[in-house]
This record gives C-alpha cells, sequence and structure tokens, in this order.
C-alpha cells in the first residue's frame, strides 16, 4: 500500500473503471487525489465484465458520453504504454426475428444522428462477418469503429498510471465516512485514519448507495448478480463483439471467447428491493431474463446497519470483494446455445466461469451528478453493465466536475435528484443491460 496521506484535494471511492478513470485525469491535470479502495483494483464488476466498448445499442441519453469514451479509449494504450487488450473489430448484434430488425431500424436514426458507422446488415453479410454459413439470422446490425479490451489489465494499468502521474492508490482501505462543515466536504474517515480533502467521488459501485444513505444522500440503486465464462482456445470466427438473445460473445486476448447472455441475471430479494420496489417495477417488467431468488442475502443485509460513525468498523471492511459464485445452469445454456447457432467456434470448452454484481439503477443509466445539499460530494454510479465501455468518458466528466469547471457532455439526465424531484423513470428498452 501507498504511504498513508493526511490530506489531498479529491478523495475517490473506489478502484474500479469509474474511480480510477477519475482519478486519473485528475492526476493528469495535476490535481492532488488519493483513490481508497475497501479490497483490491478492480476487484469486483469492473474485471468481470464482458470487456465490450461500445456505442451501438446504447440508450441515446448516453451516447455523447460514450462517444467521448470511445475516443479515449482509442489512445488509451500508447497513453499508458501498457498492453491492455485493446482491439476495434467493432460490434454486431444478430437479428433473429423481425421485430428485432425493427428495432435495429429504429436505433439507426441515433446512429444518425449521432453520424455513427453503424448499417444494417443482411444474412450473408452477417455470415461473413462471423464466419457462418446457412443464413440462420435474419440480418444484423454493426458498428466498426466499436472495440474491446481486457477488463482484468485494463484497470490496473490506468492506476499505475495515475500513481506514476503523483496519485495514491490505497487498497484494502475503506472509506467509512465523508466529514462535513457547514454542509461543504471537509474530509473522509478511512480505516486507516483520516484524510482532508476539498471533494469526494463516490464511484463505490453497487455500495454507492449504501455509502451515500449514511450522509443522509441515499438514491435507488441494486445490485443483480450476472454469470460469465471463458472458453477454452477455440477457432478465431471474428473479431467483433457478438450479441444475441442465447448468448454474447467476444475473442480474447488469449485466444478463447468470454460469453454471456444479456439480461440472463440473479436478482436476490434483499430490503433494498422492497426499499425500491417502486422505483424498479418497471424496469423488472422488461427483464424477462432476470431470475428472482430469496436467499440468506436478505437476512445478512437485514441486519447491516445503514447509519454508522467514522470510529466504526463498516460492511466495506467485511466484504472487502463482492465473489458471488456463478449460475452454472445458467450458463449451461449459454454453452448449449452457442454450439448450437455458432459451430465455427469450436466446442466452447469452458476454461473458467465467475460472476459479478452489476450496480443498476431504475431507468438503466448512471448517476453521474453533484448531490444537492452536500457541497464537495459526487457521485459515479449505477451503470447497469455498461460501465467498462463508458468508463473511460466517466474519468473525465467526473474530473471536470469535481473541479467546479464545464462538463464535456449534458448531464441532466444523470443527475441524482431525477430520483426524487418527480421526474418519471424512462427505459430505453428491454436492451438496456446489454453488454
Amino acid at each position: 500500500m501507498s504511504e498513508f496521506p493526511k490530506e489531498t484535494e479529491v478523495v475517490v471511492v473506489g478502484a474500479g473503471i469509474a474511480g480510477t478513470m477519475t482519478a486519473y485525469f485528475l492526476a493528469k491535470r495535476g490535481v492532488p487525489v488519493v483513490v481508497c479502495e475497501k479490497g483490491r483494483v478492480a476487484g469486483e464488476q469492473s474485471s468481470r465484465n464482458w470487456g465490450f466498448v461500445r456505442k451501438q445499442g446504447r440508450d441515446p441519453r448516453e451516447l455523447p458520453a460514450v462517444i467521448e469514451s470511445l475516443r479515449i479509449w482509442e489512445g488509451l494504450e500508447a497513453e499508458l504504454g501498457e498492453d491492455i487488450g485493446w482491439h476495434q473489430g467493432g460490434s454486431l448484434y444478430l437479428a433473429e426475428n423481425d421485430d428485432d430488425l425493427a428495432h435495429y431500424e429504429r436505433w439507426m436514426d441515433f446512429a444518425r444522428e449521432y453520424q455513427l458507422d453503424t448499417r444494417l446488415l443482411s444474412p450473408d453479410e452477417v455470415d461473413a462477418q462471423i464466419g457462418g454459413e446457412g443464413r440462420i439470422w435474419k440480418g444484423g446490425m454493426f458498428t466498426a469503429s466499436d472495440g474491446r479490451a481486457e477488463p482484468e489489465k485494463a484497470v490496473p494499468a490506468v492506476a499505475r498510471a495515475l500513481q506514476r502521474m503523483g496519485g495514491t492508490v490505497l487498497t484494502e482501505c475503506a472509506v467509512r465516512t465523508v466529514e462535513r462543515a457547514a454542509g461543504k466536504v471537509i474530509g473522509v474517515v478511512t480505516e486507516k485514519g483520516p484524510i482532508a480533502c476539498r471533494a469526494v467521488v463516490c464511484a463505490a459501485g453497487a455500495w454507492s448507495s449504501l455509502f451515500s444513505r449514511n450522509l443522509g444522500h441515499g438514491f435507488p440503486q441494486l445490485k443483480v448478480r450476472a454469470s460469465v465464462l471463458r472458453t477454452k482456445p477455440a477457432p478465431l470466427a471474428t473479431e467483433s463483439n457478438v450479441m444475441s438473445s442465447g448468448a454474447g460473445f467476444r475473442r480474447r486476448q488469449d485466444g478463447g471467447y468470454t460469453i454471456g447472455r444479456s439480461g440472463a441475471a440473479i436478482f436476490e430479494i434483499v430490503p433494498d428491493a422492497l426499499r425500491y420496489f417502486r422505483d424498479f417495477q418497471p424496469g423488472r417488467k422488461s427483464q424477462p431474463g432476470m431470475k428472482l431468488k430469496f436467499n440468506d442475502a436478505f437476512f445478512r443485509e437485514l441486519v447491516r446497519p445503514n447509519k454508522w460513525q467514522g470510529d466504526q468498523v463498516t460492511a466495506f471492511e467485511r466484504y472487502r470483494v463482492l465473489d458471488p459464485a456463478p449460475d452454472m445452469a445458467m450458463l449451461g445454456g449459454m454453452i448449449r446455445f452457442a454450439r448450437q447457432n455458432f459451430p465455427q467456434l469450436g466446442p466452447v470448452e469452458i476454461a473458467e466461469a465467475w460472476a459479478g454484481m452489476i450496480d443498476v439503477t431504475p431507468d438503466a443509466i448512471p448517476v453521474m451528478s453533484a448531490v444537492d445539499g452536500l457541497e464537495g460530494y459526487f457521485v459515479a454510479t449505477g451503470f447497469s453493465g455498461h460501465g467498462f465501455g463508458i468508463g473511460a468518458g466517466v474519468g473525465r466528466i467526473m474530473a471536470e466536475l469535481a473541479m467546479g469547471e464545464s462538463v464535456c457532455v449534458d448531464l441532466h439526465p444523470f443527475r441524482l435528484a431525477r430520483f426524487t424531484d418527480g421526474s418519471p423513470i424512462e427505459l430505453f428498452s428491454k436492451q438496456s443491460w446489454r453488454g
């Protein structure tokens, strides 16, 4: 662990993609910054995601931010001087029926609005793109400039870079609370001691609402458990990220594929699910593949304090890394689908399976916001399965926000206050949680 600092300009809570990139952009500006991580860098969802970096299919409210993010990703590997597995092979969404084709045709309006290189593909063009045959797909939507990176490489590389620029990364150092005076942030209390600061960026993933609730600023956020696998080395069928209803996959540097399925996740019924039931009901209806599960997580979180002081041990220290078990039955279904519909991938043998907890909001778009009533406190969370791809742009946005500068995109759709100001919950589509 780095030497413990007594003061800094900005403290970032969480060393996932959003927090680490925020600190990176602050360090690039010469701003003193400390990242505090309760576990390890990218220990949770930021190293467990699919690795897609895409504009295609996004909620149109996210497009300006993700376009900026792609611009950053394109030069990030050279800027870091490290291999992060960056490759621009495009994203391909497969159409299995007329409804899929109609949805893609509607989304093309957004592609044209933002001058994206997205286009619709015929069945023959789809086969050519993925090395298939037999025209089993009715068509597809393809964005050639989309890319991918290796999650377990990318975020640690960013953390090392920000340290080289003078930033500090503290692992196994949970922030317990934020110190305030006259409605302003004046510091944080960590398990290792206090750090004086002017601003705090909460980028704590699935823990963000709990952390903020202790400050009196909780918001509707839940977590879902998504399972993913990687295969043993397999034939190269395509360099594109591929998405279909039964399985999505992308090529890995190790010669295998990462395979998952959008919307196929487990929603554990916990006290927050009851607290935010109304907020999440529209989204629940749009995710027919979501499985509900009642287990000991309900009772564990039921007895977990929602309020604590800086001298008390917190849940952040008791649970350093969320490491849930993968749903092997669900993964088995993905494998069967892949073998049947993508025979060009070979026998698709599992090398490793894992799961991660995705932080979701009722409208499946993130919070990137200042917090009314607590000057100097900012929140970046709720990326709803999109965080890795948009994360580079989030870093720039949150750095600008924390420094009180003009932000590069319109943040009105992502304001925290949308959950309390009477605004309706607006879901873009059932595909909001894809990749």
